[in-house]
């Protein structure tokens, strides 16, 4: 399964050559509401994959256009390895934000801890 590190993440979206990628935000309204990554798109079927129910993301993929990659953005990025393992069971291509809206939150704050966590993830 894909990965995409937020500093990569960012780069993409300023992107120039029109394959920018669609930021699909998978928490709750309100926490979507309360601080999301510009131009990400809010699906919010965190509850139901935490409980292992897909059918509610798999039913709502009309609104995730088939032509573009996907990054799967919740909390922490734990859950939407689960929504990324879905989309690409069915045929996308996609990838998980690693550190979820946390590592956004961090690296555009260039916090300490974002910058270890980072560090990890290269080496990896």
């Amino acid at each position: 399964m894909s990965s995409i590190r937020p500093e990569e993440l960012d780069a993409s979206l300023g992107s120039e050559s029109g394959d920018e990628p669609f930021v699909l935000d998978i928490r709750p309204a309100p926490a979507f509401d309360s601080g999301s990554i510009d131009r990400s798109h809010n699906v919010p079927v965190y509850g139901d994959l935490r409980r292992g129910d897909e059918s509610t993301l798999r039913n709502r993929l009309t609104h995730v256009p088939p032509d573009r990659t996907v990054i799967v953005v919740c909390k922490m990025g734990v859950v939407a390895r689960r929504a990324t393992r879905v989309l690409e069971d069915e045929g996308y291509d996609a990838s998980t934000l690693l550190g979820g809206m946390s590592g956004w939150r961090g690296y555009r704050n260039n916090s300490l801890s974002y910058r270890l966590r980072s560090l990890l993830w290269r080496l990896r």
